[in-house]
């Protein structure tokens, strides 16, 4: 995948697009996308995407990751070191006391599913998207594998 341009938080979420204002999630949805399927009941995704369990470590690599969209532009973190945290996004610290790994996974998914105001993109699907940029139209930012790892990492964050 091609290394993100860097710029303001707003040109990056307009390079890569975010998801057209979807109905809020019946009670189960079977959604069939980037050659994946899940299912999303109740506003979770409750199964993994992937076959191998996520890995904290490097869900905490990707979220840190510029070169392929790193959460820091729009949330604050808590990592030592990064600095200038984002504040679009809700801050991130006690995460994992607020949402189960399905609701995390769905919010990386299909924001809009919750918000459809969101500017959040999503991380893994291709279709029904805003606004794309060429280069990176049929292109997903994230794996299935990488949403495992990162949801991994999030549901690490349970201080406040």
């Amino acid at each position: 995948m091609a290394d993100l341009p860097i710029g303001l938080p707003i040109a990056f979420l307009a390079a890569w697009g975010c998801s057209l204002a979807t109905p809020m999630a019946a009670d189960r949805t079977v959604i069939a996308d980037n050659a994946l399927s899940y299912v999303v009941e109740d506003l979770e995704i409750k199964l993994p995407l992937a076959d191998v369990p996520g890995d904290p470590v490097r869900g905490e690599l990707l979220v840190r990751d510029a070169s392929r969209a790193t959460c820091l532009i729009c949330h604050d973190v808590p990592i030592e070191g990064e600095p200038d945290p984002g504040n679009i996004g809700p801050p991130l610290a006690g995460v994992a006391l607020r949402y189960t790994a399905g609701e995390l996974r769905l919010r990386l998914v299909d924001p809009k599913q919750f918000n459809p105001d969101t500017i959040m993109p999503s991380y893994l699907r291709t279709s029904d998207l805003y606004e794309v940029a060429q280069e990176y139209r049929d292109q997903s930012i994230y794996s299935a594998q990488d949403v495992e790892d990162v949801v991994a990492y999030l549901l690490t964050l349970d201080e406040l």
